[in-house]
């Protein structure tokens, strides 16, 4: 197995996209933040699909106010990271291990044959050990599959018709809370503060987060008041830095970096020797 790749910088955009799909809208800020940034400063083109409506990621809140806020946060983290478009697609969250896998499937080919893009970025479905979150399970299986059946022209042809073409994929890259084959990693370490500051415009998912260890630190025995305050409206920023900052430098340590993002990359469907052997740059 070769050693990954380590990105100090991003090759320039040139006007082509990055499709990222995603379940809920904190997850480009916290899992890939830092990566974001380096493409939109490279001049890529960052287009983020958001599954779910994350209804229910609240603490304290009702459901409508709890859509609301995390739309207006999520919008607002995308600003800070560079993201020239987001898409909704307003599945209800956190069932989505009850819907079609195939009809939200067509959702993500009609989006690639839509926005044509070089890259398509999402979770890892080969990356799930500690994974309990079934909308992350079925969204990656069904963004996985949809790369290749986006390129065959039976696959709805109703797209087609609308003026739509089939459309391949030269890269996916792929994060996962444990990567299990980390071949591309992201040198971070001078956009980590940007990426902290989009992770703070979540303050919806963040307080409900610290409520979720604060009720596991309880039934354990222990008390967290940093937890508390977080919790309960006080300042989430304690939390926010050990999370991230910690995260960072053990992917990066491996690597002699001090902050980086891991990712599992593939490149023309792994088929390098074939571009290498009969190929050329146009």
């Amino acid at each position: 197995m070769s050693e990954p790749h380590i990105h100090t910088t991003l090759p320039l955009g040139e006007g082509r996209t990055i499709l990222l799909v995603i379940a809920h809208a904190d997850d480009p800020a916290l899992s890939l933040g830092g990566t974001l940034l380096r493409w939109s400063d490279a001049g890529w083109r960052v287009v983020c699909v958001r599954v779910t409506d994350d209804r229910w990621d609240s603490v304290g809140m009702t459901e409508g106010a709890t859509i609301a806020a995390n739309k207006a946060e999520f919008e607002a983290a995308a600003r800070l990271l560079g993201i020239a478009e987001t898409v909704e697609l307003g599945y209800a969250t956190d069932v989505l291990g009850d819907v079609s896998e195939v009809g939200l499937r067509e959702h993500i080919i009609r989006l690639v044959r839509t926005h044509s893009p070089y890259a398509l970025v999402t979770f890892d479905p080969y990356a799930m050990f500690g994974e309990d979150n079934q909308d992350h399970i079925k969204l990656a299986a069904a963004v996985d599959e949809s790369f290749w059946t986006s390129q065959f022209d039976l696959h709805h042809p109703e797209h087609l018709a609308a003026g739509l073409a089939p459309h391949g994929v030269f890269e996916r890259w792929y994060f996962g809370r444990s990567v299990v084959r980390v071949t591309d990693v992201v040198d971070i370490a001078d956009v980590l503060e940007r990426k902290i500051a989009a992770v703070m415009c979540h303050t919806t998912p963040l307080r409900n987060i610290a409520n979720q260890l604060r009720l596991q630190a309880r039934t354990g025995g222990w008390a967290v008041p940093m937890l508390d305050a977080a919790a309960e409206g006080g300042d989430l920023r304690p939390l926010v830095e050990h999370l991230l900052r910690h995260r960072a430098a053990a992917n990066a340590a491996p690597y002699g970096l001090t902050a980086a993002e891991q990712f599992r990359v593939v490149r023309f469907g792994g088929l390098q020797s074939l571009l290498d052997q009969f190929g050329h740059r146009i």
